[in-house]
Parts: structure tokens; C-alpha cells; sequence
């Protein structure tokens, strides 16, 4: 009988995102979005906007980051944080004041992904005109 910790193990060695049946490509599909790009990127320091500046990584409450995330819905964080939490990707901490203060931070695994995001964030932030100008030839071309 093989244990969970052994069945995982031979599940890392068969991990391939290519295939169908990978459980890699929900995972794939999560860390692609817009939203949770931000949000590491926000909790990760980031938030300023600077590309190349860097931040020590902090805690943020729901409020502060639905005020930095322009556009987002209540319902969207709410589920983004939650699926973030459930990857060990953040951690959510309940503090019991008056009223209850709710914070979340990056674990260590969040902050290896957090160094990722910023990455896709900088590079479409400074490639933008140029993608821009492209979409105009190609849709020039296209009438």
C-alpha cells in the first residue's frame, strides 16, 4: 500500500503541464489571472507602480487592497484571496479588535510567486506602447 506522501512524490515526478490530466494547469490557470498578479504583486510591495522599485513585502487589509486594485469586485478579491489562501499562497489573520481587523501577507511560497508576477507586471507595463502600436498595424491591415 503506498502512503499519500508516496503518492504525492510519484505525482511530482508525472507533474506535466502539457497534459490534460495535470493538476498543474488548474494551477496554471489561477496564477494567470489579472487579479492575482495584483495582488502578489501588492502584497509583495510592490504596489507603488515604480517598475524596478522594490518593496519589503507587507500585510494589507481587504480595504486597502480594494482601494489599490482599481476595478475590482468585492465578490472577485473575496474569491481570489480565498482560492490564494487555499494554495498556501497568502495566509489571512483575524485580529479581535473593535472592529475585527482582518490582514493578509504572503507565505514563502506566495513570495517565490511574487517574484514571478512582478516580472509579467514590469514586462507589460513597459512593453505596452509596443504591443499598442502593433494592435494598430494589425487591425489597420485587417480593414
Amino acid at each position: 500500500m503506498t502512503t499519500k506522501a508516496g503518492k504525492r512524490a510519484q505525482a511530482k515526478v508525472e507533474y506535466d503541464a502539457f497534459l490534460a490530466v495535470c493538476p498543474s494547469r488548474q494551477l496554471l490557470d489561477r496564477i494567470s489571472d489579472k487579479w492575482v498578479v495584483l495582488i502578489l504583486c501588492a502584497l509583495g510591495g510592490d504596489a507603488s507602480g515604480q517598475s524596478g522599485t522594490s518593496h519589503a513585502p507587507k500585510a494589507m487589509r481587504y480595504s486597502e487592497l480594494a482601494r489599490l486594485l482599481a476595478g475590482v469586485s468585492q465578490k472577485m478579491l473575496t474569491q481570489t484571496l480565498r482560492a490564494l489562501e487555499r494554495d498556501g499562497l497568502l495566509t489571512r489573520t483575524v485580529t479581535p479588535t473593535v472592529p475585527v481587523t482582518v490582514t493578509y501577507e504572503l507565505t514563502d511560497l506566495g513570495l517565490s510567486l511574487h517574484h514571478v508576477a512582478r516580472g509579467l507586471r514590469q514586462w507589460a507595463q513597459s512593453h505596452m506602447d509596443q504591443v499598442l502600436s502593433s494592435r494598430e498595424e494589425h487591425d489597420a491591415g485587417a480593414s
